[in-house]
């Protein structure tokens, strides 16, 4: 970082020995400190020369003005960057934002910064565009979804539900995160996000999914960090007598063994796909067949009610598209990548609470795919 010297000298009087002697500098005592410079707010002046003809006094000539974000707005580019930044990155709903510019004598209505937001986001759509036919012809799409209020629907009252949907790139070689706005969660708009592909596609147990999933060309991936995710709320419904008696129940069974597939994947984790691959073969695969083997026991007898049903039942359901991560060492053994993509969105949510129409939530759709995807 940039270092700015402050010096603090004593005071001509004490540079004076009590025996009336100068006295000699000898060195220093030094010390740092982290300062920051608050954002500043410029106005950038763009001049256009103009030449014309002294001869024939004709024939003028201005200089073109650069190409601009918003034509004939007075935002510009950095400033853009910074209320995106700021809102899909940092969280911080536009209304805060207005009150912030106040504090720096500057007046920003937040319709004014949304409808620049929603500018910006159709500015980049042919690099969205590009992005989607990019995910689409790699090799592995994880999925997932969450929902997202629009207040302003076309034939919908305002407090319909809709989605926000995630598709993120699951393979090692590129890292591409799209959100997608949607005004339901119904299985079409998964079939049209995941149209062309051929390959992997990772999700949860959502029926939306399952027809896309059982088409030509398509793998299934389960996620098993879902299936442990069931048994651990399993866990923390078992009685007050089998946590008191420390008994080992099927819900810790499960879970240690998926502990164990997880303990492989730490090791797989930085080696090659070739050796991934190999590695699972002779580890995990052993480790599923004898999951596999107890989870038959115990589903031999009367499947249990609650949690603990409930768990069971999603790992014999989905058991083989849970086990497929195996045949390719180039897949993940859960969902998490997609997961993790969709949080910041979900955090945001949390402040700016809504979307007022659908154009805003397009626009935030695409402004979360730009920042969230070279994030890798």
């Amino acid at each position: 970082m940039p270092r700015v010297r402050i010096e603090h000298d004593l005071a001509d009087a004490d540079k004076v020995c009590g025996c009336g002697c100068a006295l000699t500098h000898i060195g220093e005592d030094s010390g740092e400190q982290l300062d920051i410079i608050p954002a500043k707010i410029q106005v950038l002046q763009h001049a256009r020369l103009k030449y014309a003809c002294k001869a024939c006094e004709s024939n003028v000539r201005t200089a073109a003005l650069p190409a601009q974000p918003i034509p004939k707005s007075n935002a510009s580019a950095g400033l853009l960057a910074y209320i995106a930044t700021a809102k899909y990155q940092d969280a911080l709903p536009l209304h805060r934002q207005e009150s912030i510019f106040k504090r720096m004598e500057i007046d920003i209505p937040r319709n004014t910064l949304a409808n620049w937001m929603m500018r910006s986001g159709e500015l980049i759509a042919p690099l969205i565009t590009q992005l989607d036919r990019e995910l689409r012809r790699g090799k592995i799409i994880q999925c997932d979804e969450t929902p997202l209020q629009v207040l302003n629907e076309p034939d919908r009252p305002a407090s319909s539900q809709s989605y926000m949907w995630v598709r993120r790139s699951g393979g090692p070689d590129r890292s591409i995160v799209l959100f997608d706005y949607a005004d339901s969660r119904a299985g079409s708009i998964a079939a049209g996000l995941l149209d062309g592909f051929s390959g992997y596609i990772q999700t949860d147990d959502y029926a939306g999914y399952h027809a896309t999933g059982r088409q030509k060309g398509i793998t299934h991936l389960g996620c098993w960090a879902h299936a442990r995710r069931k048994f651990v709320e399993a866990q923390k419904a078992a009685t007050p007598k089998d946590k008191k008696t420390k008994r080992i129940g099927k819900a810790d069974v499960a879970i240690n063994f998926i502990a164990k597939l997880y303990a492989v994947e730490k090791q797989a984790k930085h080696i090659r796909r070739e050796d991934r691959y190999t590695l699972r073969q002779e580890l995990s695969v052993p480790l599923l067949n004898a999951l596999r083997e107890w989870l038959d026991k115990t589903l031999h007898s009367k499947l249990p009610k609650g949690a603990l049903g409930t768990a069971l039942g999603y790992l014999d359901k989905n058991w083989e598209k849970l086990i497929r991560y195996t045949d390719d060492g180039d897949v993940n053994i859960d969902n998490n990548l997609a997961e993790n993509a969709i949080r910041p969105f979900v955090i945001g949510r949390k402040n700016w609470l809504f979307s007022a129409t659908p154009r805003g939530a397009n626009a935030s759709a695409s402004l979360y795919s730009l920042i969230e995807t070279p994030k890798g």
